[in-house]
């Protein structure tokens, strides 16, 4: 059996372009064991991110990815922040469009499994791509009770992602989960992506993108995970694990040096990358340096 190929995949907007630089910088110095790098952005970003691309860095438009009825627009109220409308529902944020992305990326890409990296990851340790595939079973990550464990400040926003996912895989009852899919550094296979939107879509009875964009309890990853755990039936396609890579900082005030010295000095052996997430508003200059780059 042939590996396994691997992308990396990161959708990002103008105001992470600090951050998406230095992911791009450690993964250029500590990651191998993949094909492309991905970088998904809107139109309009596509000039800045350009400086970017690489022999392995390809920046994406979102325009190559997303449906023709899903545009962007200025927000009406919030100087700079954009909205996405379409018919099927109410506007949608930038983070939602990012996940919308990513499932795009995920279906349609020559790699047969991808890792998502969110702009504000930075690897600090070497990492072979290719160890989260191991004969044809990609590492699948789940946390059983994770929502105590993980991430209790996501709670409540979580029953109500967990419901709809339940229902946009045809789940009867739709009962609710404990288990957390939600986590960055992890991997998709690109059939389970190809089978899940073909669900979505035969249980709306209309596209899977117009199913997705008909509300805003939107969790990608809890999408994914269900459908492998509850859905799918195909064992030989996943292994299963509770293995977070990306040590995250998920909320909280901004690091200085002395934080960020302390967060570095606490990751686990098996954790190769660092998550600062960027409405913590920590500087990616002191992140740059904490890591070495």
């Amino acid at each position: 059996m042939s590996p396994m190929r691997f992308a990396l995949v990161t959708s990002s907007y103008r105001g992470d372009f600090e951050r998406c630089r230095l992911l791009c910088h450690s993964i250029d110095r500590f990651v191998t064991g993949f094909e492309t790098h991905y970088i998904l952005v809107e139109a309009r970003d596509l000039d800045l991110f350009r400086p970017l691309a690489g022999p392995k860095r390809r920046i994406v438009s979102e325009r190559a990815l997303l449906p023709w009825w899903l545009r962007p627009v200025n927000h009406p109220r919030q100087r700079g922040r954009r909205l996405w409308v379409s018919p099927f529902g109410l506007p949608l944020h930038g983070w939602h469009v990012q996940q919308l992305r990513r499932f795009s990326m995920a279906a349609t890409m020559d790699e047969g499994a991808m890792v998502s990296l969110d702009s504000d990851v930075v690897f600090v340790r070497p990492f072979d791509v290719g160890s989260m595939e191991e004969g044809g079973r990609v590492a699948f990550y789940r946390v059983p009770d994770g929502m105590d464990e993980v991430l209790p400040h996501l709670q409540a926003e979580h029953e109500v992602w967990a419901q709809r996912a339940a229902r946009l895989i045809g789940l009867k009852p739709p009962v609710p989960t404990r288990t957390t899919y939600i986590g960055t550094l992890i991997a998709w296979r690109r059939d389970t992506v190809r089978d899940l939107l073909d669900r979505i879509a035969a249980i709306a009875r209309r596209p899977a993108m117009a199913a997705l964009c008909a509300s805003r309890a939107l969790s990608e990853c809890t999408i994914y995970g269900r459908f492998v755990d509850e859905a799918e039936e195909r064992p030989d396609r996943h292994r299963p694990e509770a293995l977070g890579r990306c040590a995250v900082y998920w909320d909280g005030p901004p690091l200085d040096a002395a934080g960020l010295s302390d967060f570095f000095a606490n990751l686990g052996d098996h954790q190769v990358a660092v998550g600062l997430q960027s409405f913590t508003g920590t500087d990616p200059a002191l992140i740059r340096r904490a890591a070495g780059l």
